[in-house]
């Protein structure tokens, strides 16, 4: 089971290309069953709350790893909270966008293409840092968790080196959550026009 896990791993670009034809040609063709209803409006603000928290997240992120990623054992900020919170960020942040279309179809498959794909991307990624940092990593895996953060006070160092060429690249890529969510909205108002058909409807 670990050896197919990690097979999968190891195309999930080709799985996220096929997750996401799938999820634009829900949401453009397609129109959520509590369209205009109370759940439906609840579904839209937790999608904005959590791609919101996703960009900051991310950019949070980024402030630490940017010019440090490859030369330096990261353990504070976010990473004081798990090790991989740009997974987690990430999987928050298209939960958000899945939700903002007013249903729970595509968030729970966004969600269960984490749960299949990602342990064993963690996986790898935690042997090579193992290899690199040794006994460090280590001792960090020990008291840190994986995915879901430990709730405890920020560590925050006083001072924090960034360079900002990389915080800049990071930072574009940290905030397209918002935009997809704003484009999910550009559909369901081109639906409301007549502009694009709605073909079924999605839960």
């Amino acid at each position: 089971m670990s050896a197919l896990l990690a097979r999968l791993a190891g195309k999930r670009i080709l799985a996220w290309r096929l997750v996401g034809l799938g999820l634009v040609t829900g949401i453009v063709f397609g129109e959520s069953r509590w369209e205009g209803g109370l759940f439906a409006t609840a579904c839209f603000f937790a999608g904005l709350a959590l791609a919101g928290t996703a960009t900051v997240g991310r950019l949070w992120c980024a402030l630490y790893i940017s010019g440090n990623k490859n030369t330096r054992l990261t353990t504070e900020g976010p990473y004081a909270l798990c090790r991989h919170p740009l997974y987690l960020f990430n999987m928050l942040g298209l939960v958000g966008v899945a939700l903002s279309a007013e249903g729970l179809s595509f968030a729970i498959l966004i969600a269960a293409t984490f749960a299949v794909l990602y342990p064993a991307v963690m996986a790898q990624e935690e042997q090579l840092l193992g290899a690199r940092f040794g006994a460090e990593y280590q001792a960090y895996a020990a008291r840190v968790p994986r995915f879901w953060p430990r709730l405890q006070p920020r560590q925050e160092p006083e001072r924090w080196e960034v360079s900002p060429h990389a915080y800049f690249r990071n930072m574009l890529d940290s905030i397209w959550f918002v935009l997809l969510v704003g484009l999910v909205e550009v559909f369901e108002a081109l639906h409301e026009l007549g502009a694009l058909p709605v073909l079924w409807n999605y839960w």
